[in-house]
């Protein structure tokens, strides 16, 4: 089991009461992430969601029709594979260690099945959650945006 103290040191929890956080913590597994290990894959079935404590990981999209980009890096404090807490069937993107570290998962049901039980919790939770996949969302955009214009006019 995570340590409550744990959580609350977290920006994702700040909002949460200590009562709230011992709750959640039932549900939080500790990881470890070794150099080069996929945590999933584009495609993969979307079962939990990441929040990184050490280390540091690549965010990797791969379009229908071009070569995998980086979009993202994760540092410690971040939050990855969110697509298994908005309870989609699918991770959109790949997951890839790029430095040694530590974080905690949370299946996204039982966050999902924590929120649904405790609706106060929940929104303040998914709020929070809201604004970290809004704003990796609008830099995600704007890294595709100057990839594909490095493409069309390469420097010389």
């Amino acid at each position: 089991m995570v340590k409550p103290q744990l959580l609350m040191s977290l920006d994702l929890f700040q909002e949460l009461t200590p009562d709230q956080i011992d709750m959640l913590a039932g549900f939080f597994q500790p990881e470890g992430y070794t150099v080069q290990q996929v945590v999933f894959h584009q495609g993969d079935r979307a079962q939990k969601l990441h929040i990184l404590l050490s280390g540091q990981v690549e965010i990797l999209l791969k379009p229908y029709d071009g070569e995998q980009l980086p979009v993202a890096t994760i540092n410690p404090g971040g939050i990855f594979g969110w697509s298994a807490a908005l309870g989609r069937r699918q991770y959109t993107s790949d997951a890839v260690v790029t430095a040694e570290g530590e974080g905690l998962s949370i299946r996204g049901k039982a966050l999902r099945s924590f929120c649904e039980a405790h609706p106060e919790s929940g929104v303040l939770l998914l709020e929070r959650l809201a604004e970290v996949i809004s704003s990796r969302l609008r830099n995600t955009h704007h890294k595709v945006f100057e990839l594909l214009q490095e493409n069309l006019h390469p420097q010389s």
